[in-house]
């Protein structure tokens, strides 16, 4: 099951068609409403570039891409005989755009997860891994596999990191486990796939990359 919207990079429709080919539930990201209805969230007016590549990413993207994104539901329940269920949604069962930090004040928290506990509980948005004790419940946040940044950077010092995350959450005879991992990518190879995709304003992207800083990486991930 995915948690996380679909972006506006190089290789979009590559990654749609893989999802289609799983057939695994998706929930729907904000960036993935405003995909298909601009209005539907006005924060991403902000960001650079934003309207240009919303109608290039159209561009790439069939009819079935479409119908596709269509079936993402905001909130997905799995079905557990066990009263920690999983609930995955992307900001929180509320709303896609809902925020949530590690110092976000705990009675937000309370007031946004608090009812679903003691579920298990999986939510996006903030592109920061994290696990938080809701009452009886847990939050985790994988973080991105592809769009990975340290929010409470100045502004100044943004950049993208080289990295993608996720984790991977298991379950038998009602014992859980979480497992929190993270890969390094070919960063100079996805660089080249953005410049020559044809993406607006692909520039300011390559440079929230390039100001990454590579630690050395183990051969295996190089």
């Amino acid at each position: 099951m995915s948690a996380w919207e679909i972006r506006f990079k190089a290789g979009h429709n590559q990654t749609i068609k893989k999802l289609r080919e799983m057939a695994c539930p998706i929930v729907l990201g904000n960036a993935d409403a405003w995909l298909l209805k601009a209005e539907s969230d006005s924060a991403r007016a902000h960001f650079k570039g934003t309207t240009e590549v919303r109608a290039w990413t159209l561009s790439k993207l069939s009819s079935g891409d479409l119908d596709f994104l269509r079936t993402c539901r905001p909130t997905l329940e799995i079905a557990l005989d066990h009263p920690k269920r999983p609930i995955c949604f992307h900001g929180s069962p509320s709303s896609y755009n809902d925020f949530l930090l590690p110092d976000t004040p705990k009675e937000k928290w309370d007031q946004l997860l608090g009812p679903f506990a003691p579920a298990i509980m999986a939510g996006g948005h903030t592109h920061t891994q994290q696990v938080r004790q809701i009452g009886e419940g847990l939050l985790l946040n994988p973080g991105s596999v592809g769009v990975v940044y340290n929010y409470y950077l100045p502004k100044d010092e943004f950049h993208t990191e080289p990295w993608t995350e996720y984790a991977i959450l298991s379950y038998d005879q009602g014992y859980s486990g979480l497992e929190f991992r993270r890969a390094y990518y070919d960063l100079e190879g996805l660089i080249e796939t953005i410049r020559r995709s044809g993406r607006p304003h692909a520039d300011h992207m390559i440079d929230d990359y390039r100001r990454s800083h590579q630690p050395d990486q183990p051969d295996s991930q190089r």
